[in-house]
């Protein structure tokens, strides 16, 4: 019996289509962002047996809207968007592809923090309009200085190993961490504030939960060194954006690397693109090839395991604690 997998987006990569063919599967991709009524009622008439969610939301709605729906996949890690409640009163898993993109985020993260250090997107966009800013532009280097990690997950994990050879020393922060992995110049942070304020560099990589909205705000920014320097490749609830503009407006941070935000995409107005101090970039830390194709063959392969009654690894599945419940 064929069975269908609809996409919230574009086609999967290449290798994962081709298996997806091999087992007779049909993929339907659709448009990026579409409005909510306009995908429910894609979804009512295909009656997927799963979804693989790449852009957008998923909600309770949607969910409801495939009787046949077994299982719902993201491609990706972030499943804030998706309404893991619903499923699970379905008894529908939510899995992740844990890992499967996590080398091309934290190279990313790393690149935002050069850019931010030394100016290299202003700097760029003042060259192409005829500036030469040799005399006045000023950067500062990351050799030396100290890496505040929130979340070390597989993404935090690699951006410390990135550091390294700049002999960053790194603090964690991290509360859901059982064993801080062994390393040079590294330690972990038990008080969050400390952390905030020891830091010439603090990255996000922690999920969003119902409990960490906003976790950097005004309050947070006032305990960061002046002139440090805030990246976010997570999600963009995590960040107060009125509290951060008027933070680099005031130049009270010395700039922030952006690869989330909220709402995403920001409005054509939004005061963050007044900011000299800040590099911004539209959600791309996965966008790689190589994870893409590692994402992609995940995702499938998860869906392809529950339909065939196989479990997936506990730590994929993030509404299973719901499913005890």
């Amino acid at each position: 019996m064929s069975r269908t997998i609809l996409l919230t987006g574009p086609e999967l990569a290449e290798e994962a289509m081709r298996l997806a063919a091999a087992q007779g599967v049909r993929i339907i991709p659709t448009t990026p962002y579409l409005p909510a009524e306009e995908l429910e009622a894609i979804i009512r008439a295909e009656q997927p047996d799963a979804i693989v969610v790449r852009q957008g939301s998923l909600t309770r709605a949607m969910i409801d809207a495939s009787a046949n729906l077994k299982v719902i996949a993201k491609h990706g890690v972030g499943y804030n968007s998706i309404d893991i409640q619903a499923a699970a009163e379905r008894g529908i898993p939510v899995s992740i592809a844990v890992g499967a993109n996590a080398q091309s985020v934290a190279e990313h993260a790393f690149a935002l923090m050069f850019s931010v250090a030394r100016q290299t997107a202003l700097l760029d966009a003042r060259l192409r309009d005829g500036h030469w800013d040799k005399a006045s532009a000023n950067g500062i280097e990351l050799s030396g200085k100290t890496l505040g990690l929130i979340g070390l997950g597989s993404i935090g994990s690699i951006l410390m190993d990135l550091v390294a050879p700049l002999r960053m020393k790194v603090k964690v922060y991290d509360p859901y961490l059982k064993q801080l992995p062994a390393r040079e110049h590294v330690e972990r942070e038990e008080d969050f504030d400390r952390l905030l304020a020891d830091s010439d560099v603090i990255s996000l990589h922690c999920p969003l939960t119902e409990t960490n909205h906003n976790l950097i705000g005004a309050a947070q920014i006032e305990r960061m060194r002046p002139g440090a320097i805030l990246i976010n490749t997570a999600r963009g609830e995590l960040v107060d954006t009125p509290a951060l503009v008027s933070a680099l407006s005031e130049r009270r941070l010395g700039g922030a690397g952006l690869d989330t935000f909220n709402p995403e995409p920001p409005p054509a107005d939004s005061p963050l693109w007044g900011l000299p101090t800040l590099v911004a970039t539209p959600h791309v830390g996965a966008n790689t090839t190589e994870a893409r194709d590692r994402v992609g063959l995940v995702a499938l392969q998860q869906v392809l395991d529950v339909w065939e009654g196989k479990a997936l690894e506990p730590r994929c599945v993030v509404n299973r604690h719901l499913f005890d419940s």
